[in-house]
């Protein structure tokens, strides 16, 4: 059995956690739950977005389902980053059918480093403006390009490529691409290549197909994984993972939404697609693939899924559905 801590979060981060959660239930896995709190709502009551007490609560898990965060989400997740090591983001972008994905071919995962770049928050003021500091480590680059070529081997892709713009900034992102080749050595049977940020973002609309693993700095990840959502059908669709040395956390990438929070028609696969994940980093990889399938075919049929995917269906109307296909 498995310890498993759950956050909920704000808006539709709820919702969304329930659906999940009820699809969960008929996996061939068992989990202990325990849910802990965070977010917009809890500080409003607290005067605090994440405490000590579920810090600690995720620290005693094996993994982490974490729902959504408003306003609060930099004081929740990237704090829960810093504080559990979680130093590699994992977005895949993969099109599923029946869904709005501008290719049917989009299979890729972004690996992106969580620590370091310009998000480290280092800024100061001038009468003349602001500055950001941005910093690259030669530890961090390597442990993020050693994570990248073992995901690609222990998934069975054939291809890592690096994401940079060293022409440009020569120390920072030389010193990552320059350690991505280091770390490719080890790995004599994977092809590689890198390329610079800005093609990449043209060849995402122009030749996706090309890419396979991605890995990459903070900042880039973050701006390219938001392009790669919209290849595959929009945030409704895009799962993530933050893994560290001892744990991983896992959450839809779409935010707590809350024009559309307590309707009941927020999209439940991002969300389930994040469970696909975590049972993946548990190794439970049969029991991922089962639940992954059982929302492909859900999505393929199209008759039971929400309003921004074509259908009526409420939340837990297509969740019931996935566990359907699940159970059967």
């Amino acid at each position: 059995m498995y310890k498993i801590a759950v956050i909920p979060g704000d808006g539709i981060g709820k919702e969304v956690m329930e659906a999940t959660l009820h699809v969960l239930e008929a996996v061939d896995v068992e989990f202990d739950y325990t849910f802990a709190d965070a977010g917009d709502e809890y500080m409003e009551k607290t005067g605090v977005a994440l405490p000590q007490e579920t810090v600690e609560i995720v620290k005693a898990s094996q993994a982490c389902l974490f729902g959504a965060a408003g306003e609060s989400a930099a004081d929740v997740i990237v704090k829960l980053r810093q504080e559990l090591e979680l130093y590699a983001n994992i977005r895949p972008a993969k099109s599923y059918p029946g869904t709005k994905c501008l290719f049917d071919n989009v299979d890729f995962v972004i690996v992106r480093e969580n620590t370091e770049g310009l998000y480290i928050g280092l800024e100061e003021e001038s009468e003349e403006g602001a500055t950001a500091l941005r910093v690259t480590t030669r530890k961090a680059a390597e442990r993020i390009c050693k994570y990248a070529f073992e995901y690609a081997k222990k998934t069975g892709r054939k291809k890592v490529t690096a994401v940079h713009k060293a022409n440009v900034l020569k120390k920072t992102d030389g010193l990552f691409r320059e350690t991505f080749y280091q770390v490719a050595k080890d790995y004599p049977d994977m092809e590689l290549d890198d390329r610079y940020v800005d093609a990449t973002a043209m060849f995402f609309i122009t030749r996706p197909e090309m890419f396979d693993v991605i890995v990459t700095t903070n900042l880039f990840g973050d701006i390219l994984s938001d392009e790669a959502a919209g290849l595959a059908g929009g945030l409704g669709l895009a799962p993530s993972a933050n893994v560290g040395e001892k744990i991983g956390l896992f959450e839809p990438v779409h935010g707590s939404a809350p024009d559309h929070a307590g309707k009941g028609t927020a999209n439940p696969s991002a969300m389930i697609l994040s469970a696909v994940l975590m049972l993946d980093y548990l190794e439970e990889n049969d029991a991922a693939r089962k639940l992954e399938n059982a929302l492909v075919e859900v999505l393929a049929e199209g008759k039971a899924v929400t309003g921004d995917l074509g259908g009526n269906a409420s939340t837990m109307e297509m969740a019931v559905e996935v566990r359907k296909k699940l159970e059967e």
